[in-house]
């Protein structure tokens, strides 16, 4: 019996020494970060007269390793307010996982790296946009969040900073095109977020963030906010072509795209049920990488 329990008693620290490699992983919001990886690569392709993986490795490398610690900070300042949200409370800090003072370690250590990584293989210019993105995300946004709705808009700056960054990396300076990407990821943000906020706004309201869906009650003013962002998106996405980032073919899909993510918004905006937020989410998702590629495939 004694045997027994001793072995029950050293199961779960065991268990948990296994899972630490994935709760730091999960700190890092790999997800998001794939986004990350996905924007940066593509901006460092685009602006680059002859991208070479020497060139594009430490511009994606970099700017991913900034996000990641970002996100980590970004956990450790609301593991609390975490914890009170069904959607998070299990994430490696709220459920003490992992130590607050580790994530801040942890948390340093990737965005120091990837500040390094950038400075020493790529250029002032691209640095500086990742300073940036830090100063903006966690020093402005994250303790935004809990006072104002317009936190949305800023975070949004940062989370379009990566394709500039990387763009900025190849080229050497900040053009015409590579704000043409940042652009629209900022732009794309809004009413993927929307929707986001909308599935999930008794979540925010229980964490206590203002977000817009939660001091919204009947969400017309959320579904006006999808639908604005979503039709300065459709001319805003024309615009590599008109800059030589892309070609013809791309503005064609690039109107059809946008005007589809136009009418999800709409519908959206006129229906403000779960089933048309998720439908809104999920085209927002599919309509990046697309026109992305489409942008890349026809460079």
């Amino acid at each position: 019996m004694r045997g027994a329990q001793a072995r029950a008693a050293v199961t779960p620290a065991f268990e948990r020494r296994s899972a630490r490699p994935a709760d730091y992983l999960a700190l890092t919001k790999p997800r998001l970060n794939a986004l990350v990886v996905a924007t940066s690569a593509a901006g460092a392709y685009l602006g680059g007269a002859e991208p070479t993986a020497a060139g594009l490795v430490p511009a994606v490398a970099g700017t991913a390793l900034v996000a990641a610690g970002a996100a980590v900070l970004n956990q450790w300042y609301e593991r609390e307010t975490d914890g009170l949200m069904q959607r998070t409370r299990l994430r490696p800090l709220p459920d003490h996982r992992v130590a607050p003072v580790e994530a801040v370690v942890f948390g340093l250590a990737l965005a120091a790296a990837g500040l390094a990584t950038l400075a020493l293989a790529t250029n002032a210019f691209a640095t500086a946009l990742a300073v940036t993105t830090l100063v903006v995300y966690l020093l402005i946004y994250t303790p935004m969040k809990r006072r104002s709705t317009a936190a949305t808009l800023v975070g949004a700056i940062p989370g379009a900073l990566p394709p500039l960054i990387g763009w900025t990396a190849s080229a050497g300076h900040v053009s015409a095109g590579g704000l043409a990407l940042f652009a629209i990821v900022f732009l794309w943000q809004i009413p993927h977020f929307m929707a986001i906020a909308w599935l999930y706004r008794d979540d925010y309201a229980k964490a206590g963030f203002p977000m817009l869906p939660v001091i919204d009650g009947d969400g017309r003013r959320t579904g006006r906010e999808a639908v604005l962002y979503a039709a300065a998106l459709v001319p805003v996405s024309l615009v590599p072509a008109f800059t030589g980032v892309s070609g013809p073919g791309y503005l064609v899909i690039a109107l059809a795209l946008g005007l589809a993510l136009l009418t999800l918004a709409w519908r959206f905006a006129a229906r403000r049920d779960e089933i048309s937020a998720r439908r809104l989410f999920f085209g927002s998702i599919v309509y990046l990488p697309v026109l992305w590629i489409v942008m890349i495939l026809d460079a």
